[in-house]
């Protein structure tokens, strides 16, 4: 993964996606390229052609405030994108490498969570790996080759598509939340290797990998076709765990009274007698996961 001119790469990805009609631009007959031209983006944000150039081929790194909010106006970026553009623009000073640590999830969450046994809900680390899950949020993703990794389970497990019914926007979903996830770290290890792994065996991956969408996970509502219970629609709350940057404790429920919470319970009497959670570590050398599959579900 190309970590040299990540602020350019954006650029150039955020640039192709917008269409030049959508924004009142004649698209012509000898465009040449997928998207927006350079200059008409320099135009756009009120720059020179020649000082965008410079900043998508990495000659420029270090924009204003104002020319990156400018940016952000002129390729129509949403709240997360902004704020990860800013990041590209202005990163860390002197940030340093620090050597890859075992993600731990704390012993007061995991009695929380042990708390909730008819509420499924797992501690996902920055990678989006499942460190801990209470009996039921297991369950709601046991039987499956890539349980414990969401991004794998996706793109990678062959019951993926069956598994979530809306599997193209949930693709779309995971991959922005990864990049949310990562946020401006392009070099984290376990970053390169799901990224690595998954852009060669996936093509719908590296493709929207390639889109450079980034999307915080927050709420959402998600279907779920279980090999147990069948047809399941919850809804999520995504917490950010403050005493361990990086994780997010995500919450499920179903709606008071649905089929969905019927079928939620029963799947919770079947693990009624379940270990209660305990902290899965994972580190760059031992991902928490299963061999892969040889290709992507559905392919």
């Amino acid at each position: 993964m190309d970590t040299e001119n990540p602020l350019g790469q954006f650029l150039r990805a955020r640039r192709a996606l917008l269409r030049p009609e959508d924004l009142g631009i004649p698209a012509g007959t000898r465009r040449r390229v997928a998207g927006l031209r350079r200059e008409e983006v320099a135009q756009l944000a009120g720059v020179s052609a020649d000082y965008y150039v410079r900043l998508e081929q990495g000659r420029e790194r270090n924009p204003s405030v104002q020319v990156v909010d400018a940016l952000a106006e002129a390729l129509k970026l949403e709240e997360d994108a902004v704020t990860h553009l800013h990041r590209l623009a202005r990163p860390t000073p002197g940030r340093r490498r620090r050597p890859a640590q075992r993600e731990r999830v704390s012993p007061n969450l995991l009695r929380m969570m042990a708390a909730w046994p008819d509420t499924p809900a797992v501690v996902l680390g920055r990678c989006l790996t499942v460190l801990a899950a209470n009996p039921l949020g297991e369950a709601l993703f046991d039987g499956h080759t890539y349980g414990g990794d969401l991004v794998r389970l996706v793109f990678l497990d062959p019951d993926a598509r069956d598994f979530y019914p809306d599997w193209d926007r949930v693709a779309a979903n995971t991959v922005a939340g990864l990049r949310a996830a990562a946020g401006a770290d392009h070099d984290d290890p376990r970053l390169v290797e799901v990224v690595g792994e998954l852009s060669i065996r996936s093509e719908t991956f590296r493709r929207l990998w390639a889109r450079h969408d980034i999307r915080q996970k927050t709420h959402e509502t998600k279907r779920f076709r279980h090999p147990l219970v069948g047809e399941l629609t919850l809804h999520y709350e995504t917490l950010t765990v403050n005493s361990a940057p990086g994780q997010q404790l995500v919450v499920y429920q179903a709606d008071p009274g649905s089929p969905s919470e019927e079928a939620l319970s029963l799947l919770g009497s079947l693990t009624a007698d379940a270990a209660p959670p305990r902290s899965r570590e994972t580190t760059p050398q031992t991902p928490a996961h299963h061999r892969p599959p040889p290709h992507e579900p559905g392919a």
